[in-house]
C-alpha cells in the first residue's frame, strides 16, 4: 500500500473509532509536563495490554476500553462532536446520544486495537497550545506497518488531564467526525434522531460481529 492508501485507511479507522474533542472549559492550566507524563502513562498501559500474552482478545479488547473510558473525555467529546445540533436535540435525545456515542467509541476502538501485538509506543516533543492545552508527539508502531505519528491534545477536565483531541498525520479527528455527523442529521431533515438511529444500527453491527 503506498503513502496516500495508508494515510486513507489510517484516518478511515481514526476518523470513526477516535473522535475526540474538547468542549468545556478546562478548569485548571495545563502545563507541558503535566500533559507528557499522562501520555506516557496511558501510552504505557495501552501498550502493556496490547502487549500481554496473558491475555485472550476478548479481555485485551476490555482492557483497553477500561482505559479509554479513564483517559479520554466521552461526555466533552460527543458534545462538540454535536455541534450545533446538541442545542436541537431534546433532553431524551442528549442523554441517549451520550450514551451510544461512548458505547460505540469504545465497542470500536478496543475492537480494532485489541487484536494488536507488538506495539511500540514512543513518546515525543510536547507543544503549548494555549494555557489550558498541550499537544503531546507520539510515535506508534507495529510489526509490519509504517510507523504512525499521532499528536494527542491534552487538557484539563474538571481536575483532572484528559485526551480531548487526536491529530493523525495533521488532521484533527474531532473535526472529521463533527462533519460526518452533521451531515447525517442534515440528510435526516435536521433531526438528531436521525444520527441516532444511525448509531443504533452502527453499533448493532458492531455487536453481531463480536
Amino acid at each position: 500500500m503506498n503513502s496516500t492508501g495508508r494515510r486513507a485507511a489510517l484516518m478511515g479507522c481514526l476518523a470513526l473509532a477516535l473522535p475526540l474533542a474538547l468542549t468545556r472549559p478546562a478548569t485548571a492550566q495545563m502545563d507541558a509536563t503535566r500533559a507528557m507524563n499522562f501520555i506516557q502513562t496511558t501510552g504505557n498501559a495501552l501498550v502493556e495490554a496490547l502487549n500481554s500474552t496473558a491475555l485472550n482478545a476478548a479481555q485485551r479488547r476490555e482492557r483497553v476500553a477500561n482505559i479509554l473510558r479513564q483517559a479520554v473525555d466521552m461526555e466533552g467529546t460527543g458534545r462538540f462532536i454535536l455541534g450545533r445540533w446538541w442545542r436541537t436535540a431534546s433532553p431524551a435525545e442528549q442523554q441517549e446520544y451520550l450514551r451510544l456515542f461512548e458505547e460505540t467509541l469504545i465497542r470500536n476502538l478496543a475492537t480494532r486495537l485489541g487484536d494488536y501485538q507488538g506495539v511500540r509506543f514512543t513518546l515525543g516533543r510536547s507543544q503549548q497550545r494555549t494555557e489550558e492545552d498541550v499537544l503531546v508527539t507520539t510515535v506508534v508502531e507495529r510489526a509490519g506497518t509504517p510507523p504512525i505519528n499521532l499528536d494527542w491534545r491534552v487538557a484539563d477536565v474538571n481536575g483532572q488531564p484528559r485526551i480531548v483531541d487526536l491529530v493523525a498525520e495533521g488532521t484533527s479527528l474531532r473535526l472529521t467526525q463533527r462533519s460526518e455527523y452533521s451531515a447525517v442529521v442534515q440528510r435526516g431533515g435536521n433531526q438528531v434522531s436521525a444520527l441516532l438511529t444511525a448509531m443504533r444500527g452502527q453499533l448493532q453491527q458492531m455487536q453481531a460481529r463480536q
